[in-house]
Protein backbone atom coordinates (compact mmCIF):
# COMPACT_ATOMS: atom_id res chain seq x y z
CA UNK A 1 0.00 0.00 0.00
CA UNK A 2 1.17 3.33 -0.95
CA UNK A 3 0.76 6.65 1.48
CA UNK A 4 1.64 10.11 0.24
CA UNK A 5 2.76 12.57 2.62
CA UNK A 6 3.41 15.98 1.47
CA UNK A 7 4.47 15.56 -2.40
CA UNK A 8 6.26 12.27 -1.79
CA UNK A 9 4.58 9.10 -2.26
CA UNK A 10 6.15 6.14 -0.02
CA UNK A 11 5.01 3.00 1.02
CA UNK A 12 3.43 2.42 4.32
CA UNK A 13 4.87 -0.20 5.60
CA UNK A 14 8.11 1.51 5.19
CA UNK A 15 6.92 4.12 7.74
CA UNK A 16 7.63 2.70 10.96
CA UNK A 17 10.54 0.05 9.82
CA UNK A 18 13.33 2.55 7.71
CA UNK A 19 14.01 5.33 8.43
CA UNK A 20 13.89 8.51 5.71
CA UNK A 21 16.44 11.26 5.04
CA UNK A 22 15.93 14.35 7.12
CA UNK A 23 13.31 15.81 4.53
CA UNK A 24 11.34 13.40 5.88
CA UNK A 25 11.81 12.11 9.30
CA UNK A 26 10.53 9.11 10.68
CA UNK A 27 7.52 8.75 13.26
CA UNK A 28 8.88 7.01 16.02
CA UNK A 29 5.56 6.86 17.61
CA UNK A 30 2.13 5.08 17.47
CA UNK A 31 -0.09 7.02 15.29
CA UNK A 32 -2.54 7.62 17.84
CA UNK A 33 -1.46 10.49 20.06
CA UNK A 34 -3.54 12.48 22.51
CA UNK A 35 -3.16 15.79 23.13
CA UNK A 36 -5.39 18.92 24.66
CA UNK A 37 -7.62 15.54 26.33
CA UNK A 38 -8.78 14.27 23.08
CA UNK A 39 -6.93 11.67 20.49
CA UNK A 40 -5.38 12.20 17.17
CA UNK A 41 -6.53 9.05 15.43
CA UNK A 42 -3.61 9.95 12.83
CA UNK A 43 -0.65 12.28 13.12
CA UNK A 44 -0.25 13.17 9.18
CA UNK A 45 -4.47 14.19 9.46
CA UNK A 46 -5.27 17.45 8.96
CA UNK A 47 -7.28 19.32 11.61
CA UNK A 48 -11.29 19.22 11.24
CA UNK A 49 -13.84 20.63 13.28
CA UNK A 50 -15.32 19.32 16.12
CA UNK A 51 -13.63 15.78 16.98
CA UNK A 52 -9.96 16.80 15.94
CA UNK A 53 -7.20 18.45 18.30
CA UNK A 54 -5.77 21.74 16.53
CA UNK A 55 -2.13 20.80 16.86
CA UNK A 56 -0.79 17.50 15.41
CA UNK A 57 3.78 16.39 15.50
CA UNK A 58 4.77 18.06 11.89
CA UNK A 59 6.46 15.79 9.54
CA UNK A 60 7.99 17.71 7.18
CA UNK A 61 11.11 19.33 5.30
CA UNK A 62 9.71 22.84 5.93
CA UNK A 63 8.37 22.57 9.37
CA UNK A 64 7.24 26.53 9.80
CA UNK A 65 5.24 25.86 6.39
CA UNK A 66 3.35 22.94 7.92
CA UNK A 67 2.68 24.95 11.65
CA UNK A 68 1.07 27.78 9.21
CA UNK A 69 -0.93 25.41 7.00
CA UNK A 70 -2.33 23.76 10.36
CA UNK A 71 -3.39 26.98 12.04
CA UNK A 72 -5.07 28.27 8.86
CA UNK A 73 -7.12 25.00 8.58
CA UNK A 74 -8.00 25.53 11.94
CA UNK A 75 -9.07 29.03 11.98
CA UNK A 76 -10.88 28.42 8.35
CA UNK A 77 -12.48 25.21 9.68
CA UNK A 78 -13.75 27.12 13.43
CA UNK A 79 -11.68 25.13 15.59
CA UNK A 80 -10.03 28.68 16.41
CA UNK A 81 -11.51 31.77 16.64
CA UNK A 82 -10.80 35.33 16.85
CA UNK A 83 -9.68 35.87 20.27
CA UNK A 84 -8.58 32.16 21.10
CA UNK A 85 -4.87 32.52 22.17
CA UNK A 86 -1.97 30.22 21.33
CA UNK A 87 0.20 27.91 23.07
CA UNK A 88 3.08 29.59 24.59
CA UNK A 89 6.52 29.16 21.89
CA UNK A 90 8.18 26.47 24.13
CA UNK A 91 4.25 24.36 24.63
CA UNK A 92 3.56 25.02 21.02
CA UNK A 93 7.10 23.26 19.66
CA UNK A 94 6.49 20.40 22.74
CA UNK A 95 2.84 19.54 20.79
CA UNK A 96 3.98 20.31 17.31
CA UNK A 97 7.02 18.37 17.71
CA UNK A 98 9.31 21.23 16.43
CA UNK A 99 12.12 23.33 17.40
CA UNK A 100 11.11 26.48 18.86
CA UNK A 101 13.00 28.01 16.12
CA UNK A 102 9.85 26.36 13.74
CA UNK A 103 7.31 28.04 15.83
CA UNK A 104 8.72 31.73 16.07
CA UNK A 105 8.71 31.63 12.13
CA UNK A 106 5.66 30.69 11.96
CA UNK A 107 4.03 33.38 13.96
CA UNK A 108 5.78 35.46 12.03
CA UNK A 109 4.51 33.96 9.27
CA UNK A 110 0.88 34.21 10.27
CA UNK A 111 1.34 37.44 11.59
CA UNK A 112 2.43 39.05 8.86
CA UNK A 113 -1.07 37.41 7.42
CA UNK A 114 -2.86 39.23 9.44
CA UNK A 115 -4.12 36.14 11.26
CA UNK A 116 -2.90 36.71 14.64
CA UNK A 117 -1.19 39.79 17.05
CA UNK A 118 1.81 39.29 19.42
CA UNK A 119 0.88 41.21 22.61
CA UNK A 120 4.17 41.10 24.75
CA UNK A 121 3.62 40.15 28.38
CA UNK A 122 0.53 38.85 27.40
CA UNK A 123 0.63 36.29 24.47
CA UNK A 124 0.01 35.01 20.37
CA UNK A 125 -4.26 35.47 19.82
CA UNK A 126 -5.74 34.75 16.77
CA UNK A 127 -7.48 37.88 15.01
CA UNK A 128 -10.13 38.59 12.58
CA UNK A 129 -7.93 38.38 9.28
CA UNK A 130 -10.73 41.06 8.00
CA UNK A 131 -9.80 44.02 10.12
CA UNK A 132 -6.38 43.43 9.74
CA UNK A 133 -6.67 44.14 6.13
CA UNK A 134 -9.24 46.67 6.41
CA UNK A 135 -6.41 48.60 9.11
CA UNK A 136 -4.11 48.08 6.24
CA UNK A 137 -6.34 49.61 4.08
CA UNK A 138 -7.24 52.50 6.31
CA UNK A 139 -3.91 53.27 7.37
CA UNK A 140 -2.54 53.47 3.45
CA UNK A 141 -5.71 55.77 2.89
CA UNK A 142 -4.87 57.95 5.53
CA UNK A 143 -0.68 58.22 4.88
CA UNK A 144 -1.57 58.57 0.94
CA UNK A 145 -3.48 61.68 2.05
CA UNK A 146 -2.21 62.69 5.71
CA UNK A 147 -4.20 66.52 5.33
CA UNK A 148 -7.46 65.27 4.33
CA UNK A 149 -7.28 61.94 6.27
CA UNK A 150 -7.77 63.55 9.50
CA UNK A 151 -10.94 65.06 9.28
CA UNK A 152 -12.34 62.07 6.58
CA UNK A 153 -11.60 59.89 10.56
CA UNK A 154 -12.89 62.64 12.58
CA UNK A 155 -16.50 62.47 10.29
CA UNK A 156 -16.30 58.71 10.60
CA UNK A 157 -15.70 58.69 13.92
CA UNK A 158 -19.39 60.56 14.45
CA UNK A 159 -21.41 58.63 12.17
CA UNK A 160 -19.75 55.44 14.12
CA UNK A 161 -19.30 56.11 17.85
CA UNK A 162 -22.31 57.71 18.77
CA UNK A 163 -24.84 54.98 18.01
CA UNK A 164 -22.00 52.29 19.53
CA UNK A 165 -22.48 54.31 22.58
CA UNK A 166 -26.35 54.35 22.71
CA UNK A 167 -26.14 50.56 21.64
CA UNK A 168 -23.70 49.66 24.38
CA UNK A 169 -26.04 51.12 27.11
CA UNK A 170 -28.76 48.80 26.04
CA UNK A 171 -26.21 45.64 25.89
CA UNK A 172 -23.70 46.05 28.47
CA UNK A 173 -22.38 43.45 31.19
CA UNK A 174 -20.98 43.55 34.16
CA UNK A 175 -17.71 42.71 32.51
CA UNK A 176 -17.72 45.33 30.07
CA UNK A 177 -18.64 48.06 32.97
CA UNK A 178 -15.65 46.78 34.68
CA UNK A 179 -13.48 47.10 31.19
CA UNK A 180 -14.74 50.47 30.80
CA UNK A 181 -14.02 51.86 34.54
CA UNK A 182 -10.73 50.48 34.58
CA UNK A 183 -9.52 52.22 31.24
CA UNK A 184 -11.27 55.30 33.07
CA UNK A 185 -9.15 54.69 35.93
CA UNK A 186 -5.86 54.80 34.33
CA UNK A 187 -6.72 57.70 32.12
CA UNK A 188 -7.06 59.51 35.66
CA UNK A 189 -3.79 58.75 36.83
CA UNK A 190 -1.81 59.49 33.35
CA UNK A 191 -2.77 62.68 32.14
CA UNK A 192 1.12 63.42 32.29
CA UNK A 193 1.97 60.03 30.71
CA UNK A 194 0.76 60.17 27.05
CA UNK A 195 1.40 56.55 26.47
CA UNK A 196 -0.68 55.01 29.55
CA UNK A 197 -3.40 57.64 28.87
CA UNK A 198 -3.67 56.67 24.91
CA UNK A 199 -3.99 53.18 25.19
CA UNK A 200 -6.32 53.27 28.02
CA UNK A 201 -8.07 55.54 25.68
CA UNK A 202 -8.52 53.66 22.87
CA UNK A 203 -9.14 49.99 25.89
CA UNK A 204 -12.25 52.38 26.28
CA UNK A 205 -13.43 52.97 23.03
CA UNK A 206 -12.72 48.75 22.30
CA UNK A 207 -14.66 48.29 25.70
CA UNK A 208 -17.89 50.59 24.23
CA UNK A 209 -17.62 48.28 20.83
CA UNK A 210 -17.59 45.32 22.94
CA UNK A 211 -20.29 46.34 24.80
CA UNK A 212 -22.52 46.81 21.63
CA UNK A 213 -22.51 42.95 21.06
CA UNK A 214 -21.78 42.94 17.49
CA UNK A 215 -18.93 41.31 15.68
CA UNK A 216 -19.10 43.77 12.73
CA UNK A 217 -18.48 46.51 14.69
CA UNK A 218 -16.41 45.35 16.74
CA UNK A 219 -13.94 44.57 13.42
CA UNK A 220 -15.05 47.94 12.21
CA UNK A 221 -13.40 49.66 15.46
CA UNK A 222 -10.46 47.32 16.03
CA UNK A 223 -9.83 47.90 12.56
CA UNK A 224 -8.85 52.14 12.81
CA UNK A 225 -7.05 51.37 16.17
CA UNK A 226 -3.83 52.20 14.32
CA UNK A 227 -4.94 55.48 13.09
CA UNK A 228 -7.22 56.59 16.97
CA UNK A 229 -3.81 56.13 18.19
CA UNK A 230 -2.23 58.64 15.61
CA UNK A 231 -4.98 60.77 16.52
CA UNK A 232 -4.69 60.77 20.26
CA UNK A 233 -0.95 61.23 19.78
CA UNK A 234 -1.12 63.96 17.56
CA UNK A 235 -3.79 66.09 19.96
CA UNK A 236 -2.65 64.92 23.35
CA UNK A 237 -0.47 67.97 24.14
CA UNK A 238 -2.95 70.05 23.07
CA UNK A 239 -3.79 72.30 26.34
CA UNK A 240 -6.31 70.92 28.54
CA UNK A 241 -7.11 67.81 25.44
CA UNK A 242 -7.00 65.23 28.08
CA UNK A 243 -8.07 66.67 30.99
CA UNK A 244 -11.67 67.86 28.48
CA UNK A 245 -11.18 64.00 27.28
CA UNK A 246 -11.78 62.35 30.56
CA UNK A 247 -14.60 64.61 31.16
CA UNK A 248 -16.41 63.16 28.64
CA UNK A 249 -15.25 59.90 28.89
CA UNK A 250 -16.48 60.28 32.42
CA UNK A 251 -20.43 61.27 31.34
CA UNK A 252 -20.25 58.36 28.80
CA UNK A 253 -19.59 55.93 31.19
CA UNK A 254 -22.17 57.28 33.78
CA UNK A 255 -24.52 57.44 30.67
CA UNK A 256 -23.84 53.57 29.87
CA UNK A 257 -24.23 52.33 33.53
CA UNK A 258 -27.12 54.45 33.80
CA UNK A 259 -28.75 52.59 30.22
CA UNK A 260 -29.77 55.76 29.37
CA UNK A 261 -28.83 55.22 24.96
CA UNK A 262 -29.45 58.98 24.59
CA UNK A 263 -27.61 60.15 26.82
CA UNK A 264 -24.90 57.98 25.81
CA UNK A 265 -25.16 58.91 21.70
CA UNK A 266 -25.22 62.89 22.93
CA UNK A 267 -22.28 62.25 25.46
CA UNK A 268 -20.09 60.38 23.08
CA UNK A 269 -21.05 63.24 19.91
CA UNK A 270 -19.35 65.93 22.61
CA UNK A 271 -16.52 63.59 22.93
CA UNK A 272 -15.59 63.48 19.31
CA UNK A 273 -16.66 67.32 18.78
CA UNK A 274 -14.02 68.15 21.12
CA UNK A 275 -11.56 65.29 19.68
CA UNK A 276 -12.35 67.35 16.34
CA UNK A 277 -11.62 70.64 18.09
CA UNK A 278 -8.41 69.74 19.13
CA UNK A 279 -7.54 68.14 16.03
CA UNK A 280 -7.64 71.36 14.51
CA UNK A 281 -6.08 73.48 18.06
CA UNK A 282 -3.11 70.77 16.73
CA UNK A 283 -2.92 72.14 13.45
CA UNK A 284 -3.23 76.11 14.51
CA UNK A 285 -7.02 76.16 12.71
CA UNK A 286 -9.72 77.79 14.56
CA UNK A 287 -12.78 75.71 16.10
CA UNK A 288 -15.91 76.02 14.52
CA UNK A 289 -16.57 78.68 17.55
CA UNK A 290 -14.03 80.28 15.76
CA UNK A 291 -11.66 80.36 18.83
CA UNK A 292 -8.49 78.16 19.68
CA UNK A 293 -9.68 74.70 21.34
CA UNK A 294 -6.15 74.61 23.42
CA UNK A 295 -7.02 77.75 25.31
CA UNK A 296 -10.82 76.73 25.88
CA UNK A 297 -11.50 75.84 29.55
CA UNK A 298 -11.90 71.77 30.40
CA UNK A 299 -15.69 71.71 30.89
Amino acid sequence: MLLSVGHTTIPKDLLMTQPLHDALPVPTMPLEVRYSSRTITSALKLASAGDIPVYKVVRTSRLYEQIVQQIEESVLNGTLKPGDQLPAERDLAQKLGVSRTAVREAVKTLREKGLVEAYSGRGTFITDGTSQAARQSFDLMIKLGQQEGSPHLAELRLILEPGIAALAAVRAGDEDFAAMREAVEVMERAQKDPEAYIEADLDFHLALAEAAGNPLILSLIDSIVGLLREQRIKIFNVEGGPQRGQFHHKRILEATQHGDPEMARVAMRAHLEQVREDSKAQNGLPSPRGKNVSRTNTP
